[in-house]
């Protein structure tokens, strides 16, 4: 751990936003969850959650080994469960979706506590999750083709998202608790130690100012 990537570890920390996220409902191409997660770390987006068209293990594998150290995901039983937990924390839930009830996607308060809610690439999104929305929103296309794919339109979202929050200062201050900073960077910067720990049952060691551990617990 050299202090310059210690120093990047904090920036890139700093600036996650913790109410902002978004569901995968019904995903089945791992590739394009990828790509979904990639734009969320791109906008600092700290969570991810995904509802499984069928089996959630090649999900699991895609995203660890690419983004998963950096965005965890909640992979939920249904889109149920799913949009019922993020209601509870507070989100509003946000569908790119076009039907009549659309609005340009630009008319949203993405500074409000937001869960983007995009469907699977080949049926859209579920019943369930229309059922359940705050807002479906468009991207509007003067083109022959009428839609975006489903990673492509994410990001559009996304990067609105950011706009607004960084118009707002939303982005000038970390906006995480003190433990819950403290714990994600030690795990961003040891991720094998913080592993150990947590099966030990221990807590994480204090860092010095370059990154590195002050001293290590006992029975580690």
């Amino acid at each position: 751990m050299t202090p310059e990537r210690f120093a990047r570890l904090q920036q890139v920390l700093a600036r996650r936003q913790p109410d902002l996220t978004v569901l995968m409902d019904g995903v089945h191409k791992p590739y394009n969850l990828s790509a979904v997660a990639r734009s969320c770390d791109a906008v600092g987006v700290l969570e991810l959650h995904a509802v499984p068209a069928d089996d959630p293990r090649p999900l699991n594998r895609q995203v660890s080994a690419g983004t998963s150290k950096w965005i965890p995901m909640h992979i939920h039983a249904s889109t149920e469960a799913a949009t019922l937990a993020l209601r509870e924390d507070g989100f509003q839930l946000v569908a790119a979706h076009t039907d009549p009830r659309s609005v340009d996607f630009r008319e949203i308060d993405f500074t409000r506590p937001t869960a983007v809610v995009v469907g699977s690439e080949l049926y859209g999104l579920s019943d369930a999750a229309l059922a359940r929305v705050d807002h479906t929103v468009a991207v509007p296309m003067v083109g022959m083709v009428r839609s975006l794919n489903v990673s492509v339109a994410t990001a559009v979202l996304l990067f609105e998202a950011q706009r607004q929050r960084r118009e707002a200062g939303m982005y000038a201050a970390c906006r995480l608790e003190p433990a819950r900073y403290a714990s994600l960077l030690f795990e961003w910067a040891h991720p094998r130690i913080a592993r150990r720990c947590r099966d030990l049952g221990l807590s994480y060691p204090p860092l010095d100012e370059a990154g590195e551990i002050i001293e290590m617990p006992v029975g580690l």
